[in-house]
């Protein structure tokens, strides 16, 4: 059985454990965003949501879309899209015993990556830039995953 205190002296656990808190924080700040966006335009998905600002007929006319609020609900539908899998297979890997300049470099694109692709998204910036940093996210969690399976997993 591993000892918690002897993980958390592990260094590529410890950069994981950054890493992962810096991109669910910024995959948090997506929820902050949509509600932002939601109310700052009036925006619901709900009856309920906006009965604030009025009742029947009145406040059915904010029931609606807006592509401000969609484009911010897509970024993050994408995070979680492709941030469940890096924490899966990331946690795999650092305990994997890695080098940890291998597993930094992992890390550090995949966050940059996903930073960069929120970026280009909420801009928005011309494609292929939102494409470019979504190939690399996927690329660095495709590539954590095949060491994973070629040096510790039985095949």
């Amino acid at each position: 059985m591993v000892d918690l205190t002897e993980l958390m002296e592990n260094e590529v656990f410890k950069a994981y454990a950054s890493y992962t808190t810096i991109i669910l924080s910024k995959m948090m700040f997506m929820s902050t965003a949509t509600a932002f966006y939601r109310l700052t335009r009036k925006v619901f998905a709900n009856p309920e949501d906006c009965a604030g600002f009025g009742k029947g007929e009145n406040a059915k006319k904010y029931l609606r879309t807006d592509d401000r609020v969609e484009r911010v609900r897509r970024a993050h539908l994408n995070d979680l899209e492709n941030i469940v899998p890096f924490l899966g297979i990331g946690l795999l890997y650092s305990l994997s015993g890695p080098d940890l300049s291998t597993a930094l470099l992992h890390f550090r694109l995949f966050v940059g990556a996903r930073i960069y692709h929120t970026i280009a998204y909420l801009t928005p910036l011309p494609q292929p830039n939102r494409a470019l940093a979504f190939f690399v996210g996927y690329g660095v969690t495709f590539s954590m995953a095949y060491r994973l399976l070629k040096s510790q997993l039985y095949l």
